[in-house]
């Protein structure tokens, strides 16, 4: 069975966020993807406490694509060290997981 993987970065613009999805989406990295945001983030950064506005984005891949996907989101990304996390989709509507590997699988 593949394994399903939802990757998720942060920018801190919506069009950083439009930029680097779209062209993941269209190399079939990742079978699409959504833009959230604004949200607000809190966090430890260089060893300093703080908050920021960010513009979240969560792509839908297998774990046979991954490893692309993650080097062209650090590759890609504006930022120096981006936040680039992936946890599996354990469960899924089968046509929905099927569409995830139609859409990535064979590019």
């Amino acid at each position: 069975m593949t394994e399903y993987l939802q990757v998720s970065t942060a920018t801190e613009t919506k069009q950083q966020a439009i930029d680097l999805a779209g062209p993941a989406v269209q190399k079939k990295l990742a079978a699409g993807a959504q833009i959230i945001g604004p949200v607000t983030s809190v966090f430890w950064h260089l060893g300093e406490y703080g908050t920021g506005e960010e513009w979240q984005v969560l792509l839908k891949t297998t774990a046979g694509r991954y490893p692309e996907l993650e080097a062209y989101l650090l590759a890609g990304h504006p930022w120096e060290n981006p936040e680039v996390c992936a946890v599996p989709i354990t469960q899924g509507a089968d046509r929905c997981l099927q569409w995830v590997r139609d859409s990535v699988e064979g590019a």
